[in-house]
């Protein structure tokens, strides 16, 4: 394997008593996954910093006409470095690469370079990638570490989708997102302690929704806004200006798609490489493995949440991706390609039509695949309410604010006019008992 110019391997001895930081994207899911880490023997931190300063750093040693999301990451790194808080001689750094078409796949050596000119060239840089683009022998991904991260993502999601239903209705401030703590910290604990199994994960689930129920809350309804975009700035607090946190204060109820979604759709596309272009031919049965492994999995998930009848469980993998065969080919997967179209059709499906698309500034694929699919899925759903939100070192915070408020406004006023409208197909909501109904067929989706 060519090794690039900057490149750093992490070797054996420095797992011993370097630190390794990540970028932070999902907080809970990513104190879950590091917190399994730690089990295994390696020292790692969340980098949770936020500011201006952080912004000005990345503009300082990357082009600024790099997708902002690697302006946040690289300039979080080097300030940490530089804020005196970590020995840089034993510190590491972790970042995802996929190797897929998008940008991203750059940013490892966007990264190294940028080191070398801020001074820290030695600071080695970890690549965590499925395919295993880098050879860094002290940094090794086991199965059973895969199984429990595997595991750590599942909770994630829940834990994310509870705390973001119980949030605005919790008469404590804070108490959700405490008890999501906890659950972060005891079942990594666990896994590490006890190991896993999905029995277990059954168990542990139930209880959450037990715990969630507990939480008091005041009945009222609110908007509910649904959140999609380019996998950084949807989820990072840091990406997004705390998205989440400004819905809330305008007392809305936030949705947003789990992560487990986005490790599927890249199942899926290698599924559709075989079949699309002859690519991975010889992988693809052991693919399809995975992808009825962990839709199963996702599928129960889903019936427990059904079950226990408090909460709104996501939707199947299986059902989102027969929502957009009618709007664009499977095959349209450069960044988060036909996944972003199909999440905005989910929520409005699931009653969620308000949505804020967030679209980092250089991120071509989520420009096309999010601004540019607004107008076809409005064309089939008028009454669909988006806005599209760019996120850039120049843009400022009163400005996107303002765009949501304005959103917000409208899905206010959409939801007084449905609560004084008849309902819809009320003539047809009755059935005499002796009318036939005739079943509308499906579509076949395979002839897409």
């Amino acid at each position: 394997m060519k090794k690039e110019k900057y490149y750093i391997s992490f070797t054996k001895e420095m797992k011993k008593d370097y630190t390794i930081l990540a970028p932070n994207m999902l907080p809970m899911h990513f104190k879950l996954i590091l917190n399994v880490f730690k089990g295994h023997g390696y020292k790692m931190e969340l980098l949770e910093t936020q500011g201006r300063d952080i912004i000005e750093t990345g503009l300082k040693y990357v082009h600024n006409d790099t997708c902002y999301p690697a302006i946040l990451v690289i300039g979080q790194f080097i300030n940490a470095l530089q804020s005196g808080k970590y020995d840089p001689h034993k510190t590491a750094l972790l970042l995802s690469q996929t190797g897929g078409g998008c940008r991203a796949s750059n940013y490892i050596a966007l990264l190294r370079k940028a080191l070398k000119n801020a001074g820290y060239g030695f600071v080695p840089v970890i690549s965590f990638s499925l395919g295993g683009l880098e050879d860094h022998p002290g940094f090794k991904i086991t199965l059973p570490l895969w199984h429990r991260m595997f595991y750590a993502v599942i909770y994630g999601d829940l834990l994310l989708s509870l705390v973001n239903q119980v949030r605005p209705y919790e008469i404590t401030p804070g108490e959700s997102e405490a008890l999501a703590e906890r659950y972060c910290r005891e079942i990594a604990e666990e896994m590490n302690r006890d190991g896993i199994s999905f029995q277990k994960v059954k168990r542990r689930a139930a209880e959450i929704l037990k715990s969630f129920q507990k939480i008091p809350t005041v009945k009222t309804e609110k908007v509910r806004v649904g959140v999609v975009g380019e996998i950084y700035v949807k989820f990072s607090p840091f990406g997004n200006n705390n998205l989440a946190d400004f819905l809330v204060s305008e007392g809305a109820e936030v949705v947003v798609p789990g992560l487990l979604d986005f490790c599927l759709y890249c199942v899926i596309n290698n599924i559709a490489d075989a079949r699309l272009y002859g690519r991975g031919v010889f992988k693809e049965p052991f693919v399809r493995l995975a992808y009825r492994f962990v839709t199963k999995k996702q599928k129960e998930i889903i019936e427990l949440m059904k079950a226990d009848g408090h909460f709104r469980p996501p939707t199947p993998i299986d059902e989102t991706v027969k929502r957009i065969v009618d709007y664009i080919g499977i095959g349209a997967k450069m960044g988060e390609g036909w996944l972003l179209p199909a999440e905005m059709l989910e929520l409005y499906e699931s009653g969620v039509p308000n949505i804020v698309c967030t679209q980092p500034f250089g991120c071509l694929p989520n420009h096309i695949f999010g601004k540019g699919m607004m107008k076809p899925l409005k064309a089939k759903n008028p009454d669909i309410n988006i806005v599209a939100i760019d996120y850039d070192a120049s843009a400022t915070g009163v400005n996107q604010e303002n765009r949501i408020k304005l959103m917000l406004a409208n899905a206010r006023e959409q939801m007084e006019k449905a609560k004084k409208a008849p309902p819809k197909n009320a003539r047809l909501s009755v059935k005499k008992p002796d009318e036939k109904v005739e079943k509308v067929p499906e579509k076949a989706a395979a002839g897409k």
